[in-house]
């Protein structure tokens, strides 16, 4: 497999991981316990329930959680990570741990650049 090459099946997972939500979803649940759709939906600001629908779908067919479902009135649906997903969700948890000690300085870095291409003459 070389990630580089246009077939590798490996891009279609590489693809899938560094989705916004898919990111979040694993981040979420890498503490091993399981959520709620709901609960899932109120932890990530923003998502759309259509979005977390088809995030959570791809993450199950990719192996990276299981879907449990509890037949109760309501039915009561929950989310895990796989061992697998565990794994990569430990990885991404690293990320964001980056992210959120390194923002201050990306931010101030984005503020520089964009400071310098304001003062450059347009087409340059």
């Amino acid at each position: 497999m070389d990630v580089f090459l246009r077939d590798c099946p490996t891009r279609a997972v590489l693809e899938l991981i560094a989705s916004k939500w898919t990111m979040l979803v694993l981040v979420a649940l890498e503490d091993g316990r399981p959520m709620r759709f709901a609960e899932l939906r109120r932890r990530l600001d923003g998502v759309t329930s259509k979005v977390l629908t088809q995030t959570l779908r791809a993450l199950e067919r990719e192996g990276l959680l299981t879907r449990s479902v509890y037949a109760t009135v309501p039915p009561c649906v929950e989310y895990r990570l796989t061992e697998l997903g565990q794994e990569v969700g430990g990885l991404l948890q690293s990320i964001t741990d980056w992210s959120q000690a390194n923002i201050a300085a990306i931010q101030a870095a984005r503020e520089e650049f964009d400071e310098r291409a304001a003062r450059q003459p347009p087409g340059t």
